[in-house]
């Protein structure tokens, strides 16, 4: 397990972020050092994602959001497009494996931009495990901060338009609430492996204030370890939300 496992109170007082956001890169990099096709990083990645997952749930993180597959990424190959959706579509149809941590999911995005088949099997999903009571994984596909503060827009302003809201009197919260992860919460620590120093388009709202955690260690190879010294790391942060 992890080192704050082991660590006792008197040893260490360690903040556990609630929302931890990972944008899971360098599947592809970590395939091409190894002559490898790049679709072989995203099936490694795949099980990564499961593994951080579990281990993470039992740490009693209570929400977790992954970028998986961004607007952007529609410009890559069509093979690598293909066997991106094929992970996705593989994955749900074994969810019961993953069910059996008592961990509930939900997806994020415009899923109208993506195959109905795959739709249906997030939805049913969502539906089975909405009464889970263990951590909250919610995968952003075809997803993009700025598309989803357009959405969010778009909804609002057609609310002002018919009387269901006034313009003068919109708040946050409203915003919020008419996002695509309207249930997300805030971002505490958003972590990025791969070596890039940037969030890519990734949860703009939800991060105002979250904590960035940038680490060289390609996506299949981030491990408990990797997990344990993002949140060592975030546990030494003063967060002061704009206040002394």
């Amino acid at each position: 397990m992890g080192w704050f496992k082991k660590k006792t109170v008197a040893q260490a007082t360690v903040v556990l972020p609630r929302h931890i956001a990972v944008v899971m890169d360098g599947n592809g990099r970590w395939a091409k050092k190894r002559a490898l096709p790049r679709t072989a990083g995203h099936t490694v990645g795949a099980k990564v994602f499961e593994d951080i997952c579990r281990y993470a749930n039992s740490l009693g993180v209570q929400t977790m959001t992954f970028y998986a597959f961004s607007t952007e990424n529609w410009k890559r190959p069509k093979e690598e497009v293909d066997t991106l959706m094929k992970v996705f579509r593989d994955y749900l149809k074994r969810i019961e494996q993953f069910k059996k941590d008592n961990m509930r999911l939900r997806f994020v995005g415009d899923l109208q931009g993506l195959d109905p088949q795959l739709q249906e099997l997030m939805r049913e999903a969502e539906r089975s495990s909405a009464d889970f009571t263990g951590m909250t994984v919610n995968l952003a596909i075809n997803y993009g901060g700025r598309d989803e503060i357009l959405h969010a827009v778009r909804t609002l302003s057609q609310q002002v338009k018919i009387g269901e809201k006034s313009a003068d009197q919109l708040t946050e919260a409203d915003v919020n609430n008419s996002l695509y992860s309207d249930s997300c919460g805030d971002v505490d620590l958003l972590i990025r492996p791969g070596g890039e120093q940037r969030i890519s388009n990734f949860l703009l709202w939800q991060s105002a204030y979250a904590e960035l955690y940038f680490c060289d260690t390609l996506w299949p190879d981030f491990g408990p370890k990797d997990l344990d010294s993002a949140i060592e790391w975030y546990s030494k942060r003063n967060r002061r939300f704009g206040g002394v």
